[in-house]
């Protein structure tokens, strides 16, 4: 099989030199798709002769010299809670409607399209984004790639997956409360949580309205760059999607970050109980890499992180539960184990409840605002272990223990979470970097800076190691 490349920047460069076509790298990642993802647990749909078709289109738009960006002829993965015209849209549930997104594209996926890429199909999800894998429930079980008995983390996995194992290119999540940063800690790449209505989010099943994001996923900070190059900006078919400019995200990866200012929150973040030794000091050494890269970096205090994490895990449940209300009460056995106990402690939640979760995500607007006016980024720990085993899951735990992610979906912060290390158990070690409000660009700067200095984003688990090998330079 062709030799494939590891990055959208690799690709697209052999893409223009003539080392590799578009149906060269589509046609080596749908047998790796093949042979590997039925132990993985990646794709629940393959859309095998559509993906073919696009190639084909890249390739003859290169060949006369029509050039439509980085993405053209890439292979991606799209969610499957987002709608896409050649793929059912299941949420992997046995509950939505098949006729739900059936025949059009998100306009997320639009973009994706116009820009050239090749979408090979839709990838796992834990049931409409919440709860965690059913193995009952007839979709399949997703696995981590650095081990398979461990955990691929959740709700956008199956993307993680891919990108991880080199099944595609890129590809998109959702993030709620931590479902793109997530799958990006447990399986060793990067992804990105853009800023609330950065991103349109019509023609996808909704989880929490009003906290709800699509963001990009792949192996590198200048892979996700060149990702929400394509799919940020307004679309009038979502009401919360904001009328703001896109940035060229690529162009802003000089690689220099001499004088950004970069605040280590350590109450909470780092000396939360639950956070693994490994993790800790894996992060704390990514933060050394950038301080000697010239970044200015002080000690700051995020007051009441936890009360806003939780106000997050309220704020989604109630959400979620208005959204499904009506099916849980007249279809509750179609729904996997895990959903539908999580979407029911919405029902436990009353409006006062909802409407103190509210004053909650003020009141840590306003102060995170005080403590990050004299900052670029925040940065934390991504996730408080490695990936967990799937024998060892454990929901109640999840949602009560300590999370570094949600209390930014609460107030719409961008975040972006990389790889850093490895434990000692040879799983993938993750750290978090926090935005103000839209400035994705100093994230992705600071990663894409990060990244020039170390390689753990371009690590391989073995699993992929005998089928994957990099075309050129990194």
């Amino acid at each position: 099989m062709t030799d494939l490349p590891l990055t959208i920047k690799t690709a697209a460069a052999a893409l223009r030199d003539g080392q590799i076509t578009s149906v060269e790298l589509t046609t080596g990642m749908l047998d790796r798709i093949e042979h590997l993802n039925p132990r993985l647990g990646a794709f629940i749909a393959v859309t095998s002769q559509s993906a073919l078709a696009a190639a084909q289109q890249a390739d003859a738009d290169f060949e006369r010299g029509l050039d439509k960006g980085p993405l053209q002829g890439i292979p991606l993965g799209i969610k499957d809670i987002i709608a896409t015209r050649d793929a059912p849209t299941t949420a992997n549930s046995h509950i939505l409607d098949r006729s739900w997104g059936a025949l059009w594209d998100a306009p997320v996926v639009e973009r994706l399209r116009a820009a050239g890429a090749v979408i090979m199909g839709k990838t796992v999800t834990s049931e409409f984004a919440c709860g965690a894998p059913d193995p009952d429930n007839g979709f399949p079980m997703p696995r981590n790639p650095w081990n398979t008995e461990h955990t691929a983390a959740g709700s956008s996995a199956g993307t993680g997956i891919a990108v991880a194992a080199g099944l595609v290119l890129g590809g998109l999540g959702t993030d709620t409360g931590g479902s793109v940063r997530a799958p990006a800690s447990a399986n060793g790449h990067t992804g990105l949580k853009v800023s609330f209505g950065r991103v349109p989010k019509f023609g996808c099943v909704p989880l929490g309205y009003s906290l709800d994001s699509i963001g990009p996923m792949a192996r590198t900070a200048w892979d996700c760059a060149a990702l929400l190059n394509v799919i940020a900006g307004y679309d009038p078919r979502d009401p919360t999607a904001a009328d703001e400019p896109v940035p060229d995200y690529v162009a802003g990866l000089t690689g220099n970050i001499q004088g950004l200012r970069i605040g280590v929150p350590r109450a909470y973040f780092f000396d939360a109980p639950e956070l693994n030794a490994e993790v800790k000091t894996a992060v704390l050494k990514g933060i050394e890499v950038l301080e000697r890269a010239g970044a200015v970096v002080r000690e700051v205090t995020i007051p009441h992180a936890e009360v806003a994490k939780n106000a997050n895990n309220l704020t989604w449940a109630s959400e979620g539960f208005a959204y499904h209300q009506q099916d849980l009460r007249t279809r509750w056995e179609l729904y996997g184990r895990y959903t539908r106990t999580i979407l029911a402690r919405g029902a436990l939640f009353n409006g006062p409840d909802y409407i103190q979760a509210q004053r909650v995500r003020s009141y840590f607007k306003k102060a995170a605002e005080e403590v990050m006016a004299d900052l670029d980024v925040l940065v934390t720990p991504t996730s408080t272990t490695p990936a967990e085993k799937i024998s060892e899951m454990d929901m109640e735990r999840r949602m009560l223990g300590a999370s570094f992610t949600g209390m930014w979906n609460l107030i719409g912060l961008p975040a972006l979470a990389m790889p850093c290390g490895f434990s000692s158990t040879e799983l993938p070690l993750s750290m978090q970097i926090v935005g103000k409000p839209f400035d994705e660009t100093s994230v992705l700067r600071i990663a894409d800076a990060f990244q020039q200095l170390t390689d753990w984003h371009l690590q391989v688990p073995p699993i992929a190691t005998r089928t994957l090998e990099p075309v050129g330079v990194q």
